[in-house]
């Protein structure tokens, strides 16, 4: 699996939540939970799936394409959110 973005989007996410896209590959290599963000009507599909990176659960937004997935944001979960993720991996 290969992460790619565009690079514009790294920088404002990267001043926005200080958290990088580079080395994301981390999220995907352990424990995820992936939901489809069905809220907005997108021209594609959406995803959002929580795992840990850097030592702390964090959301993804991403797509798929082509068998790589596009990362969109990344940002720390809320506490609510954190909390799913656990209750979901340890069941």
């Amino acid at each position: 699996m290969k992460l790619e973005w565009d690079e514009n989007k790294r920088l404002i996410n990267l001043q926005k939540h200080k958290i990088d896209f580079v080395g994301a590959e981390e999220i995907f290599d352990g424990y995820t939970v992936t939901f489809e963000d069905d809220s907005i009507g997108y021209d594609e599909q959406r995803l959002v799936s929580f795992g840990q990176f850097q030592e702390r659960v964090v959301a993804v937004v991403h797509t798929e394409r082509n068998g790589d997935i596009r990362v969109i944001s990344i940002r720390k979960a809320t506490k609510h959110e954190e909390r799913y993720y656990y209750a979901t991996i340890t069941n």
